[in-house]
């Protein structure tokens, strides 16, 4: 019994110092890693540069010439013959009021101008016989001219019971309907002349100075995908403190795609900094990360470096953070480059 106790001991002992020597041989010996082409590229510097930085202001398309037409007298609106969209001519009528009240005010009027007027007439004769005085004729003399005034002040006021354009254009706005009752600066329409556009843009008060009445700034259009240039015409010369900017017109051409109300961006330079700039063929993007592979300071070795751009100016990116002035990156082939990879440089 202890004999056999003894052999089975001994066997497993043996076991476990023979499976470990298995697993070695099944083991093989690691090689050396895969020694990487050398890639012939193109470098260069990268190089500061003094750029002017571009700010993005929002604006919006508005008429030049635009007008909200209002009654001057009181009245019930008796016609109105323009709808929202109507095109009108310059002097048509848009809106009549009825003023019965005014109308009698001018026949009266009328009426005391043509009595003052003769008797002054027969005055001026009775004065020729000697039978008046200079003074008599002079009193009726003022007399008249009050008619006058108080004739011209009643037609002026039967005048305003008709609205006429002031201009060509659009109704963009119907407030009032027949029936309704005017009064003195109550709306009633507003109409716009689409063909002379401008965009309205509230400018910060950092950039305010920076603007100039006749400058040409860039305007994008999203909506209508257009890329204009247009011209200042009008600048705040103070700014509102609540919200700490000005407004500023831009007058632009017209176009067919062009609407009253489309929103619009305006790029403003501000004021010149210093920059690094690297041409755009050196920066390599992989998912979200921007890289540049940067030559190590032996000159023979390509190092991946993760930069932040910033504008584009053409060919250039501006390059944010990530690289100092003076080192060199490469500029072809970028693209099929490995950390670490031999370079055989050709410096552009």
């Amino acid at each position: 019994m202890n004999w056999k106790m003894i052999l089975t001991a001994v066997l497993l002992i043996g076991g476990v110092a023979i499976f470990p020597g298995c697993k070695g041989q099944e083991e093989h010996p690691r090689g050396e890693d895969q020694v990487l082409p050398a890639v012939t590229v193109a470098v260069e510097e990268v190089r500061e540069e003094v750029a002017r930085s571009r700010i993005e202001v929002v604006g919006t398309l508005e008429a030049v010439e635009r007008a909200s037409i209002s009654a001057r007298i009181s009245g019930q609106i008796i016609e109105l013959p323009v709808v929202l969209g109507s095109k009108v001519n310059s002097g048509d009528m848009l809106v009549k009021i009825s003023a019965g009240e005014i109308s009698a005010k001018v026949l009266q009027a009328e009426a005391q101008l043509s009595q003052a007027r003769r008797n002054l007439a027969r005055e001026k004769k009775l004065l020729k016989q000697g039978a008046s005085t200079q003074e008599t004729v002079k009193t009726l003399t003022d007399v008249t001219r009050i008619a006058e005034a108080a004739y011209e002040e009643a037609q002026t006021m039967l005048d305003y019971t008709i609205i006429a354009a002031p201009f060509s254009g659009t109704v963009t706005r119907k407030i009032a309907n027949i029936g309704d009752m005017a009064s003195p600066g109550m709306v009633l329409l507003q109409i716009e002349n689409g063909e002379n556009l401008q965009v309205l843009a509230q400018v910060p008060e950092a950039l305010l100075l920076s603007v100039v009445v006749g400058d040409s700034l860039s305007i994008e259009v999203p909506s209508a995908k257009l890329i204009l240039i247009g011209e200042v015409a009008e600048v705040a010369p103070t700014a509102d403190p609540m919200s700490r900017t000005a407004p500023v017109k831009i007058d632009i051409a017209p176009g067919t795609d062009l609407r009253v109300g489309q929103f619009a961006r305006i790029s403003i330079e501000g004021s010149e900094e210093t920059t690094l700039m690297v041409s755009r063929s050196a920066l390599v993007l992989r998912g979200q990360m921007e890289m540049v592979f940067v030559v190590d300071k032996g000159g023979r070795t390509a190092r991946m470096r993760l930069v932040r751009t910033g504008a584009a100016y053409g060919d250039e990116v501006e390059i944010v953070s990530g690289l100092d002035p003076g080192e060199l990156v490469v500029v072809s082939k970028s693209d099929k480059l490995q950390d670490g990879q031999p370079l055989d440089i050709t410096v552009q």
